[in-house]
C-alpha cells in the first residue's frame, strides 16, 4: 500500500503563491513512489496578487484556497481539515506565496509569524514523527517552528551568482537553526526531526537539474514514512 502524503499549497504561480514547477515536480515523485496525495490549501486572502507578465503588483484580491485549486485541478480541500494522523507525510513546495500567505517572512524575514493552520499542522506530523519535506523558500517555515533543526536552502554564500538569496541561510542561523550547504540536486535529512529540505527555484539552475532535487527530497520523505 502506498505512503499516503499531504500536500500544501500556497497559491498559484511563483510571485504570489506557490511554485508551480515546484508543485507538479512534487506530485510527478510522488506519484512515481507510489503515493495516495491530497492536497490542502488555507482558505485565506492572498498578501498580494502579482501581474506575472509584468512583474508588478495587481489592484484585484484573491483567495488562496481557490488560487490554488487551479494546481489541484480542483480536488482540494481547506488546510483546516488535514488531518495529520490520516497521513504518513506532508510535503510543503516553494514560491513567494509559501513567505507571503503561509508565513510573512516576504516583509518581516526571521520575525515573521506563521499562519495558524500552518503552524499545527507541522507540530502535528512532528509530534507524531511523521516526515515533513520542504523546498526552496519552505525551509523557513521548519526554522521558524521548529528551533535547532537541520535544513538547507541551497548555499550560504552566492556561489557563481546561482544562489541570490543565500543570506536567506544567514537569517535560519539567526533562528538557533543549522544551515546545511547543498547542490539543487540534492537535499537534506535532518534525522532527528524527520524534516527533509532541498533547494529547487532557490538556485538558479536548468529546470532538470531542480526536478532532480525535488526527487531526492520526496524519495526521502517517503522512505521516512
Amino acid at each position: 500500500m502506498g505512503k499516503r502524503v499531504a500536500l500544501v499549497l500556497a497559491g498559484c504561480g511563483v510571485f504570489d503563491g506557490s511554485e508551480i514547477h515546484e508543485a507538479s515536480a512534487a506530485l510527478v515523485h510522488l506519484s512515481r513512489g507510489g503515493a495516495e496525495v491530497k492536497i490542502f490549501a488555507p482558505n485565506i486572502e492572498q498578501r498580494d496578487v502579482v501581474n506575472h507578465l509584468k512583474g508588478s503588483p495587481a489592484d484585484e484580491t484573491r483567495n488562496v484556497l481557490v488560487e490554488s485549486a487551479r494546481l489541484a485541478r480542483g480536488n482540494i480541500q481547506d488546510l483546516a481539515e488535514l488531518k495529520a494522523s490520516e497521513f504518513d507525510a506532508v510535503i510543503f513546495p516553494g514560491g513567494f506565496g509559501v513567505a507571503k500567505n503561509l508565513c510573512s517572512w516576504a516583509v518581516d524575514g526571521k520575525n515573521c509569524t506563521v499562519n495558524e493552520h500552518v503552524n499545527s499542522t507541522l507540530q502535528a506530523f512532528h509530534s507524531a514523527k511523521k516526515p515533513i519535506g520542504l523546498c526552496c523558500i519552505s525551509p523557513v517555515l521548519a526554522a521558524k517552528v521548529f528551533p535547532g533543526c537541520e535544513v538547507t536552502v541551497g548555499q550560504d554564500k552566492n556561489v557563481d551568482g546561482r544562489f541570490p538569496d543565500a543570506e536567506t541561510a544567514s537569517a535560519i542561523a539567526e533562528l538557533g537553526c543549522k544551515h546545511i550547504c547543498k547542490n539543487v540536486n540534492e537535499s537534506h535529512v535532518d534525522q532527528a526531526n524527520k524534516i527533509v529540505t532541498t533547494c529547487a527555484f532557490m538556485c538558479k539552475a536548468p529546470l532538470h537539474e531542480i526536478f532532480d532535487g525535488i526527487g531526492t527530497m520526496v524519495q526521502e520523505v517517503l522512505k521516512l514514512a
